[in-house]
């Protein structure tokens, strides 16, 4: 990058080196990572490195809990607001625009804690590697599938579910709690087959192998992948979810479905973290989850990278039912149970 004479870099370089380059050097989408401050690490202060034996902090689900349904009521809670003040409605075009704005706002915003929490708690595998950077050749695909993310699935929710005469606070709030939990786990069946199809059959792991040019994640590589993953990512798998959850009777309307969206991209933005610290994602089910051990955990997606290529394990991204019933669950191996710190537990900041 420094140099008029250097070879081009393979489009499959994880090569990073672009935060260190001028600033003349840089394109568009260098300057609004800039903007946005959504480094997942600050090359100016140390990141802590841990053996692969020493006790891991726990996170406690209510933190994941806290967190999500906080900042998923603030946009509705405008939403409520302006409807009730004004008496009028807003349309879909502008609800697109609010909770897409509302969408990038919150995922940025949990991406600078998640910096935070890295520079506090150190990585999984961090004795070994480093994470991966953002690639100096895929720069442009990782802005760009960040808003690609966020404004495909506000806009299939609005066109499936948006009733404007309706205000947040009339929504389903009974259905709610159920509607959040089995969203997740639902959602997590129709990805667990599609993903592992993806690794299994020849034809589809070409449009899959961009994702897994990483073995050590780090948020803003979540979406990292090829259109057509995207495709499934980004609209298919949502909307058989959706259609699942209301053939069995769920409302599954816009407002239930804005808060299980937030649950979901949580989850992935934190998945893809390798923080080092025993949690996982956010549910409503995860006591039930809990209970029969098919609760996911941060290293098991990170282990689906790091061990994972053509023939993987772990591919689920919500819970571990799905590996488990099918027979593709791999151990853990700082987060096993005997390494575990549940006295000095981790906490998940909202601010």
């Amino acid at each position: 990058m420094d140099s008029n004479h250097a070879k081009p870099l393979s489009k499959d370089s994880m090569q990073s080196t672009w935060r260190t380059a001028p600033r003349s050097e840089w394109n568009i989408y260098h300057h609004m990572l800039d903007t946005l401050n959504a480094y997942p690490i600050d090359i100016n202060k140390e990141v802590p490195v841990h053996s692969k034996d020493d006790k891991v902090p726990h996170m406690p689900q209510w933190h994941l809990q806290r967190w999500v349904l906080f900042y998923s009521a603030i946009p509705l809670l405008l939403h409520e607001t302006y409807m009730a003040f004004t008496g009028r409605t807003i349309s879909p075009i502008v609800a697109v625009a609010f909770y897409v704005l509302a969408f990038n706002a919150i995922v940025i915003h949990e991406m600078h804690i998640l910096r935070r929490l890295g520079h506090k708690y150190g990585f999984l595998d961090g004795d070994k590697h480093a994470r991966d950077g953002i690639p100096d050749v895929g720069i442009g695909k990782v802005v760009t599938s960040l808003y690609k993310l966020t404004g495909s699935r506000m806009i299939l929710s609005i066109v499936l579910s948006y009733d404007q005469t309706q205000r947040p606070s009339q929504m389903s709030w009974s259905w709610l709690p159920l509607e959040l939990g089995l969203y997740g786990v639902v959602l997590d069946f129709w990805y667990y087959w599609y993903h592992r199809l993806m690794h299994d059959v020849s034809y589809l792991w070409q449009y899959h192998r961009t994702h897994h040019l990483t073995k050590h994640p780090n948020p803003l590589l979540s979406a990292y992948a090829d259109h057509e993953q995207e495709l499934f990512d980004l609209f298919v798998i949502p909307m058989m979810t959706y259609f699942s959850l209301k053939l069995v009777g769920l409302p599954m309307g816009f407002y239930e479905w804005w808060i299980c969206h937030e649950y979901i991209a949580f989850g992935e933005v934190f998945g893809h973290s390798g923080l080092r610290m025993h949690s996982g994602v956010p549910s409503t089910l995860n006591w039930l989850l809990v209970r029969f051990g098919v609760e996911i955990n941060i290293e098991d997606h990170d282990l689906h990278h790091r061990k994972g290529w053509r023939k993987s394990h772990n591919y689920g991204k919500q819970t571990r039912l799905w590996d488990r019933v099918f027979g593709t669950s791999m151990e853990r191996i700082e987060a096993v149970e005997g390494n575990v710190d549940y006295e000095n537990t981790a906490k998940m900041p909202l601010f």
